[in-house]
């Protein structure tokens, strides 16, 4: 069985730069780790090859250090790796950033299971999965908690909604974007680190593409136009009050009132 799993380096903190030209986050050189909920996509395809037998490829999009995760990738398990990183794709919206995946995705080859994390912890959209299912032309599931069977042709999964929990029956090749409840994530293997330090990641650039027009990728190619983007502003100010309850609960009282919360 053929297994990609999609996944993305993100900032380890909020404290990130933004470009005030384009609007987005600069990257580059920024202290960054795994996008937490592509742990738990991981961990799905490596139980799913321990069962079923076949390979775990991982992708991702990014600059080149952002083949820092898929290094992380070999040391829990995945067997090879491929980076999407060319400055023209510098910019991307989330459709412009599927599209680039799904393009990056042929580039490789066929395959049975594309799994994703339900959503990054940088742009919270969770519409980058179920967009390059949409380019693939493949059927997708979103909010995958858990795997009930698995057959020569089709998975079939909980889906979990707002107000009830959804079984469904897939038919492969097909793309699911599982949640954090699905499975607990293993602990990279030093083992591994040392066994595939050496081992390659494949590098994509646009030239490696099927469709190379330029204007359909990063900036050019993404709809939205981010009008202003900031970094959250911290409020370290505090008071500390010593006195009886009721005197509290006066000032309390007085301090709600000033800052027009009553």
């Amino acid at each position: 069985m053929k297994i990609l799993v999609c996944i993305k380096q993100v900032p380890d903190s909020n404290k990130v730069e933004v470009d005030p030209v384009t609007g987005v986050l600069k990257r580059d050189g920024a202290a960054s780790k795994m996008n937490p909920y592509d742990l738990y996509a991981i961990e799905t395809a490596l139980r799913i090859k321990e069962k079923k037998g076949g390979v775990v490829d991982v992708i991702s999009m990014g600059p080149p250090q952002a083949g820092q995760v898929i290094k992380e990738a070999f040391s829990l398990g995945a067997d090879h790796g491929t980076l999407i990183s060319d400055r023209r794709f510098g910019g991307a919206d989330v459709l412009a950033t599927s599209y680039t995946l799904a393009q990056g995705i042929k580039a490789m080859g066929e395959y049975d299971l594309i799994l994703c994390g339900k959503q990054t912890t940088d742009g919270d959209t969770a519409q980058v999965g179920p967009e390059i299912a949409e380019w693939l032309e493949i059927p997708s599931v979103s909010n995958v908690v858990r795997i009930r069977s698995l057959e020569e042709d089709c998975i079939t999964i909980d889906m979990d909604l707002p107000d009830e929990v959804e079984v469904a029956k897939v038919k492969f090749p097909c793309l699911l974007a599982v949640d954090k409840d699905i499975f607990q994530p293993r602990l990279p293997s030093f083992v591994k680190k040392q066994e595939t330090k050496d081992r390659q990641v494949k590098i994509l650039t646009l030239d490696d593409m099927k469709d190379r027009e330029e204007m359909n990728y990063g900036l050019n190619g993404s709809p939205t136009q981010v009008q202003k983007i900031f970094p959250p502003e911290t409020n370290d100010k505090k008071e500390i009050w010593e006195e009886s309850a009721q005197v509290l609960a006066d000032k309390l009282f007085d301090k709600i009132e000033e800052l027009k919360f009553v």
